[in-house]
């Protein structure tokens, strides 16, 4: 009966400890496939044209994660920017240092320990039809995702309102013109006319330009990227100055400089009573004259 009870404890032992190791690796799996999900959201399909559709969409995607080394990360995404014809416009790598502490190793050596964090923002331009794919490719480079904000605003509207406020200051500056041609006889309404013809004309490519920087921020989105490592810790041995008494002279030059320091200020004593021979001649003088006066009395 006893080795019954001890061989039933084992077992029961056995299937507590296989039970906990089951649990911990399905939390392990959960955590893993929870990482993977937020990893892989960072790309999207939200707003995708399709080619028949008349509609225009203006995508913007602000992004910022942890990756495990800012400088080699910024230089891959540039690389795949650059492969899916986009351009980096604005890149900030910058380190910044968190604590500096120096340690006192020997006489002559001390240990410089910093502690500093990187991260980068960089602001790209991509080929709205390359978006997603450049999204997808800089997956690998993404530690742990913070945020991910992605915008598509529909401009095809306003697109076709600029085209026809341009259409319609074109026709009214050409009747403008024609009219001037035609029915202009003295010179302040020619002028007038002509200032008209002007203003519409500044309208027309005002109206132009607006809609050539819509279809450019259509035809490329505009990407801002927020990079950041975990803190960094670099060490180097560093070697001390010598202190100021290593350049103190010996003894006896010391007593030198003191003598002749002794000697200069002697040689300016005896000049500034010099200086004075004038007030002492003055006092002299005196005392000759006043003995005199008062010997004569």
């Amino acid at each position: 009966m006893k080795h019954l009870s001890k061989f039933g404890l084992a077992l029961l032992l056995f299937g507590l400890a296989f039970a906990c190791k089951q649990a911990e690796a399905t939390d392990n799996a959960t955590e893993a496939a929870a990482d993977t999900t937020a990893v892989d959201n960072i790309s999207s399909n939200t707003a995708v044209e399709k080619k028949e559709s008349n509609r225009k969409f203006v995508r913007t995607a602000d992004l910022k994660f942890k990756v495990k080394n800012v400088a080699q990360s910024t230089y891959a995404i540039e690389s795949i920017v650059a492969k899916n014809g986009g351009f980096v416009t604005f890149t900030d790598l910058k380190s910044a240092i968190n604590e500096k502490t120096e340690t006192k190793i020997s006489q002559d050596s001390t240990l410089e320990t910093t502690r500093f964090t990187v991260d980068n923002t960089i602001t790209l331009r991509i080929p709205n039809t390359q978006l997603d794919s450049v999204l997808k490719s800089m997956v690998k480079e993404v530690a742990f995702l913070d945020s991910r904000l992605i915008k598509a605003d529909d401009v095809a509207l306003q697109l076709l309102s600029n085209k026809m406020t341009q259409k319609r200051l074109i026709s009214h500056q050409k009747r403008l013109e024609k009219g001037i041609d035609t029915k202009g006889k003295k010179l302040n309404d020619i002028t007038n006319a002509e200032d008209k013809v002007l203003g519409r004309e500044t309208e027309s490519d005002e109206t132009f330009l607006r809609n050539l920087s819509l279809e450019d921020q259509v035809n490329f989105s505009t990407v801002t990227l927020y990079l950041y490592q975990r803190e960094s810790v670099i060490q180097e041995m560093v070697a001390n100055e010598k202190s100021i008494n290593a350049y103190r002279p010996n003894i006896g030059l010391q007593v030198w400089d003191s003598i002749k320091t002794g000697w200069f200020m002697l040689e300016a004593i005896i000049a500034f009573i010099v200086q004075l021979w004038a007030l002492f001649l003055i006092v002299i003088l005196g005392i000759v004259g006043y003995r005199k006066f008062v010997k004569k009395q």
